[in-house]
């Protein structure tokens, strides 16, 4: 498919951002879905790091026992 034909067909949407784009996409008739979609631990890497500790010991424990 050549970049140009993309701009001939209906327009269908994937939105996992602001969901004010996804309501501003619908009222013009375009077809959208909303993803609710959030980095794991709200993004922070400390959490992150973290939670991957837990999940190591949890595993490490599960494969003792």
């Amino acid at each position: 498919m050549a970049l140009n034909d993309l701009f001939t067909q209906e327009l269908k949407v994937i939105n996992m951002g602001l969901e004010s784009f996804h309501d501003e996409l619908k009222s013009q008739h375009v077809q959208t879905v909303q993803v609710a979609w959030k980095p794991r631990a709200g993004g922070s890497q400390k959490m992150l790091s973290l939670l991957n500790k837990l999940k190591k010991v949890s595993s490490s424990k599960e494969k003792a026992g």
